[in-house]
């Protein structure tokens, strides 16, 4: 039976490196549009993705988040583990965090197995583009990401 698999890009453009994951979601749909897989851009609205995972065995979430690590980082973890992986404080301009989501996603018992792509960001200040350490590992963050996702699709 083939999995159903979606990758999310989850962000907002207007708050710099906020919207790293909707620039990369835009860059694996240009370079790495896998067969089977729904690339979906949800932008800031994160409340209506907890309804679509339900459609999904597998889920990949890319966002920006605020871990403590170094700027432009790449970690990927399941949602599961986020609160050993994430600090207290928001991490995002979202309609939920990843912290919110997750309790959503434990309220409602979901079934799909979710994975973050979460970048470190470093400037989630008002205005567009992102900061000089996201535009230089943007390349190679797009295709850890592409390789990853070949993984789970195996």
């Amino acid at each position: 039976m083939l999995k159903k698999v979606a990758v999310v890009g989850l962000g907002n453009t207007l708050r710099r490196d906020d919207g790293i994951g909707i620039l990369i979601l835009e860059s694996l749909l240009t370079l790495f549009k896998q067969e089977g897989v729904d690339y979906l851009n949800f932008g800031i609205a994160s409340f209506d993705l907890v309804h679509r995972m339900q459609e999904y065995d597998i889920i990949l979430l890319i966002d920006g988040i605020d871990a403590g690590l170094k700027a432009a980082e790449l970690k990927i973890f399941e949602l599961k583990d986020i609160f050993y992986t994430l600090r207290s404080a928001p991490t995002s301009t979202h309609e939920f965090d990843l912290k919110s989501l997750f309790e959503l996603y434990k309220r409602f018992e979901l079934k799909s197995k979710i994975y973050v792509a979460g970048i470190q960001v470093q400037d989630t200040s008002l205005g567009e583009g992102v900061s000089e350490p996201l535009q230089k590992r943007k390349e190679e963050i797009v295709k850890e990401i592409a390789d990853f996702i070949d993984k789970v699709l195996d």
